[in-house]
C-alpha cells in the first residue's frame, strides 16, 4: 500500500511541474517573449493544454472572472497536496522489520 502512496505521490509532483510549465508558457506568450508560430514552441504549448486544460476547466467555471488572472493552477496545486497529505494521514506509515 505504501507503494502506491509513493505512486500517488510522484504523479502529483510530476502534474504539479506540468502545471507551472504551462502557467510560465502562457505567460511568455501573453507577454510575447515566445512566438507560437514556432513549431516547437506551438507543439510544446499543445501538449501542456492537452495534459491541463479537462483538470482546469472544471475549476475555472467555478471560480469567478477576475479579469486576466487565472488562479485555476493555483488552486489544483493547493488541491492535489491537500489530497496527498490527507492520504498520508490515512495510510500510516509501515515498520520494516529486518531479519529476525
Amino acid at each position: 500500500m505504501y507503494a502506491l502512496l509513493w505512486l500517488f505521490d510522484t504523479v502529483v509532483q510530476l502534474f504539479i511541474y506540468v502545471l507551472i510549465a504551462s502557467a510560465v508558457l502562457s505567460w511568455l506568450v501573453a507577454f510575447n517573449v515566445v512566438n507560437v508560430r514556432n513549431p516547437i514552441v506551438s507543439q510544446i504549448g499543445e501538449v501542456l493544454y492537452r495534459l491541463t486544460e479537462p483538470v482546469l476547466r472544471p475549476i475555472r467555471s467555478i471560480l469567478p472572472n477576475l479579469g486576466g488572472i487565472d488562479l485555476s493552477p493555483i488552486v489544483l496545486v493547493l488541491l492535489l497536496l491537500f489530497v496527498s497529505r490527507l492520504l498520508h494521514e490515512v495510510i500510516p506509515p509501515q515498520t520494516v522489520v529486518y531479519g529476525g
